[in-house]
């Protein structure tokens, strides 16, 4: 079993997106891939576990439960790449049913590289399965993997958790026809999407109790005061979840609770908050179940299997490439 990391990370311009998402006339935002340092890494890991936040174990029901199923489709030899891998944890399913049946290069693709280090720990042990990591944007990694493709053999691609909420609709649709570039007809893709639930239900999973996801959030702010020595005071900034019923979104914010100045001397930058005025830091969208069969046909994609966990409206939804 190979273990080797390549570091595919072009220089991302924090202090550019810090300065220009902080100047933007109306909203103020901040990129949402900037949460997973080392730190947000295992803040996020802790969310996943929060009684609130439902989405993570029903994934994981959904992994465990079709796993099997999932490979029964897929034709041998297959590749497998993560988008986004995280810990890894719930990806041990698919690997485990394919590794029944042949030996598996699987390929995790993230910008954490604390995030691709725990993903080796929890997936190492797995017989038959090599995993050499990226640390990289998920396009250059796929790109990455896409061109160590030997004859006859075809690519899995994961992209679970959900993660494809964190784009609008049609930035979401332009990814996943810029993923299908990189796929061969017969390629597959296994994609989460989590659905659409009542407001206090998706408002709770985003706004916890113990204040994990508000310590996830305000992290955004220790993070730019660390790496770009920044002021952010973080007790003037408190974290809120909105849910946008129009555009089926949560929505996260940090919110100012006094007029202030902020310098950003990394940025040459310095942000001035109105009392009440917020940073918008991510979005989560929502689905219905029935959306993902026609932004499959829109993007090159078709349908080919899906299943739902009624516990947490979820989908697990199998798209093979045409």
């Amino acid at each position: 079993m190979v273990h080797t990391l390549f570091d595919l990370t072009r220089a991302t311009d924090l202090a550019g997106d810090v300065r220009a998402g902080l100047s933007k006339p109306g909203q103020k935002e901040l990129p949402s891939k900037y949460f997973y340092d080392d730190v947000g890494s295992a803040l996020f890991e802790a969310i996943c576990v929060l009684p609130e936040y439902g989405l993570t174990r029903a994934d994981a029901r959904l992994l465990r439960e079709t796993a099997d199923r999932v490979v029964a489709r897929l034709h041998a030899p297959t590749l497998v790449a993560e988008l986004g891998s995280g810990s890894g944890k719930k990806t041990r399913w698919v690997l485990e049913a394919l590794a029944l049946r042949q030996p598996v290069e699987y390929f995790p693709i993230d910008i954490s590289g604390a995030a691709l280090a725990q993903s080796e720990r929890e997936l190492g042990f797995i017989d038959r399965v090599s995993i050499l990591g990226f640390e990289a944007e998920y396009l250059d990694g796929l790109a990455a993997v896409a061109s160590r493709r030997g004859p006859g053999q075809t690519l899995l691609v994961l992209f679970l958790g959900s993660t494809i909420g964190n784009f609008d609709r049609p930035a979401g649709a332009a990814f996943l026809a810029r993923v299908r570039s990189h796929l061969a007809p017969g390629d597959r893709l296994l994609l989460s999407t989590d659905l659409v639930k009542p407001e206090p239900v998706l408002v709770a999973a985003y706004d916890d109790a113990a204040g994990v996801t508000a310590a996830f959030n305000k992290n955004l702010l220790s993070r730019i005061n660390r790496e770009l020595g920044a002021d952010f005071d973080l007790a003037r900034f408190r974290h809120r979840a909105l849910w946008n019923g129009l555009a089926r979104r949560i929505e996260m914010h940090l919110q100012s609770t006094v007029e202030q100045t902020v310098h950003v001397p990394g940025a040459r930058f310095a942000a001035r908050f109105r009392e009440g005025e917020t940073i918008w830091t991510e979005s989560s969208h929502k689905y219905e179940a029935q959306e993902i069969a026609d932004i499959a046909a829109r993007t090159g994609f078709r349908a080919e299997a899906q299943w739902l966990d009624v516990e947490w409206p979820f989908a697990q939804n199998l798209l093979v490439a045409v």
